[in-house]
Order: C-alpha cells, then structure tokens, then sequence
C-alpha cells in the first residue's frame, strides 16, 4: 500500500443471519423450544473499494439501512468482513458508539480514568488533562456524582471530552455532531474544524449536508450497501439532499391536515432550484370563517427556520394567495410551512407542505454559507447609499 493511503478497502462484503420472526414473550419461546428457527441472509455491504489518504477529512453519507455503521465496524475491527479485506496504515481511535464503557455507577470523574484508561492513557497522562475534559465538558459541580444522575446530554458531553483527547494517526466519528446543545456542537465544531487545519485524517459519518461541505474534503455516499458516488464533498452532499426529497411534482399537492385543520393546497413547487431562483406557488384553502392573513416560512429540512413572511395588511380574496421568493439560498434540501390566521393572530389552519425542494450547489468556490447576499469587493472605498426621508 502506498505510504500517503491511511486505509484501503477492497470489495467489502458483509451479511447478516436474520430471524425471521422474534421471540417477544416467554409464551412464544415455550411454544417454539427445540424449534429450529429459520433465518433469511441480509446483505449489508457488497463490493465496497475505497481509498483515504492521509489528512483526509473523509464524510460518508447514506440514509438510514445504507451499510454506515456496518462499515464503521469492520473500519474499527468489531466486525470482520465477508469477503475482502481493509488495510489500515496506522493506530485508528474509533468514536462510534460515545460513551461506551461508562459505569452508571461510578462518579463522572472515575468514568473519566476508566473511559481514558481504555483509549490506552496511563494514570498520570490522565491527572495531566483531567481539568481540561472537565471544563470542555463544563460539568465542573457534577464530577462526583454518579454516572446514573447525568442527564443524556451531560453523559454525551462527558464522553466527547475524553474522546477529542485521542491522539491516534485516525479518527473515527459516528454522528458525534449531532450531540449535545447548540453551544456544545458549537464546541464540537471548532476542534474538528483543528483537526482539518492540522491535516489529521477523520473518518466521519453524519446525516448532516452542511457539516459535510463546512468540513470535509472528500465524501463518499452509500446506498443499500454499494457505493453510489464518491469523490466532490457537493457532488456526494447534493446527490444525498436529493435523495431525502419526497417525490413531489408541480402538479397540485396538498397538504394533509393535522386533527382537524383545514387541507391547504399548494401548485407550482419544482423540486430542484439554482441558488436565485424564483419559486413561485399557488395557495390555496377552503372556505374557513375568519381567515384575514396568510404566512409561508422556508424550513431547512433539519427543522431550521431561515425565512418567514406573511400578507400583512393584503386582502385575501377567492379563498388564494400567490407566493414568490427569491431563492438566494445556500445548497440542502428545504421545505414549505404554510399557515392561515385570523384577525386576533389566531392560526387557524396550519401544515408543513409537501412542497418539498432542493437548492443545487452552484459549484462555485468563492460562494459559501446557508445564503446568497448581494455583495461587492473594490480597490476602492465603498460608497454607503442610505434612504433619507
């Protein structure tokens, strides 16, 4: 193997014996004792071949049943392939399950000796970097507690601290940034973004589009088991986005109502835009008492909120709205939230779309971020224009 390639994988392949119908109570193991019980083959991984070098910070996608955490096993030695093998040029630190190997029943400062004493850290490298874990994980007044007492989030940010302290030749992560408060995530990201800078190779898996073009440098997407795209970080994070979109047309899509609201339609939605298309869309409710205001808001598909507006002091008429906004977003995918109000602000009927859309990376380097502002560079100075009333 070269000497620039971290790890090597080779037509990976890997299958699991499934039961075919599970034992749920004690009854059905009575009845079914002495049974042969019959199984069904699960392909999981098939033909996988990759390469990644050293200081890559590597992302693999995929949606849920893909072959992620499979393949992050057999990476981490839990697992042993099928068929194939995986080379692995240095000592790897894999981070797939955080917290693994905590006692519930031990105080969170000796769950930091045993976790840390696991990762291959001697007693006094530990007394050298405890204060440092504690205050990452900003649980200074809980550190004698037992483990048991920590609420899920603490216990996450515990386990973090100790992990990031790994000095390993790789990295491996499994959706660790999905844990924690904003704040926390916040923390998260700038050692990651350390790690890039100083060329340290990271193995990341995340469902996360935005994390995967902020940090990485090379993805790979999986997809029932086989590799369905490697290479561009947006390449890989638009092929992903757009594999999450319902299928949706421009057809009339409506909106199904939660309880007892009211169906509101919408037409016109595409499902890809460019960053700066107009999305233009109808709509539409049926007769309801009182309504006096319409409101529609862009939604990243995380459940981010990134723009709302609504009609204001516009008369609505025949029961419909027109609705057009400049799409000047940064690439992902992103819904529709569409309600209708009444004079008090009362909702009345509310519902997240259908419609359904991806924003396509416009692949140019000089633009980056979750929005496209209108801007200007000049050897000279700017001039401000203000509005003077």
């Amino acid at each position: 193997m070269k000497e620039d390639i971290a790890i090597k994988v080779h037509d990976l392949h890997k299958s699991f014996d499934l039961p075919e119908n599970k034992t749920t109570s004690l009854k059905q193991l009575f009845v079914g004792f002495g049974k042969k019980q019959r199984k069904h083959r699960q392909k999981v991984l098939e033909g996988v071949d990759f390469e990644v070098k050293k200081g890559e910070f590597f992302g693999i996608v995929g949606r849920n049943g893909s072959g992620k955490s499979t393949l992050l096993k057999i990476l981490a030695g839990v697992y042993a392939p099928d068929k194939g093998g995986v080379v692995i040029n240095g000592n790897v630190t894999p981070f797939i399950e955080l917290g693994v190997g905590f006692n519930p029943e031990l105080s969170g400062k000796d769950n930091v000796y045993l976790s840390a004493s696991l990762l291959g850290y001697s007693r006094k490298q530990v007394d050298a970097m405890y204060d440092e874990i504690v205050d990452f994980a900003e649980l200074h007044d809980h550190m004698d507690k037992k483990l048991k007492n920590y609420s899920s989030g603490m216990q996450v940010r515990l386990a973090f601290s100790i992990a990031i302290k790994a000095k390993n030749d790789i990295l491996i992560f499994d959706e660790v940034l999905a844990v924690g408060d904003e704040a926390f995530q916040k923390k998260c990201m700038r050692i990651f973004e350390e790690y890039r800078l100083n060329k340290q190779t990271v193995i990341l898996v995340t469902h996360s589009m935005d994390n995967v073009r902020r940090l990485c440098t090379r993805a790979l997407m999986l997809s029932d088991g086989k590799i369905e795209l490697i290479g561009s970080v947006k390449r890989v994070a638009n092929a992903y986005s757009k594999s999450n979109l319902e299928p949706v047309s421009a057809d009339t899509q409506t909106i199904q109502p939660q309880e007892d609201l009211d169906k509101i339609q919408l037409s016109g939605c595409d499902t890809t835009y460019n960053p700066g298309d107009v999305l233009n869309v109808k709509i539409a409710w049926p007769k309801i008492k009182g309504v006096k205001m319409a409101g529609v808001a862009i939604v990243r598909s995380n459940g981010e909120y990134v723009f709302g507006t609504n009609t204001g002091d516009i008369v609505l008429k025949n029961n419909q709205i027109y609705y057009s906004v400049d799409l000047d977003l940064g690439p992902g995918a992103y819904f529709l939230r569409v309600a209708v109000y009444d004079k008090t602000g009362k909702c009345i009927a509310f519902n997240e779309s259908k419609c359904r859309f991806l924003i396509h990376d416009d692949l140019r380097k000089d633009v980056g971020g979750q929005v496209r502002l209108r801007h200007n560079y000049s050897n000279s100075e700017i001039e401000t224009v203000t509005d003077e009333h």
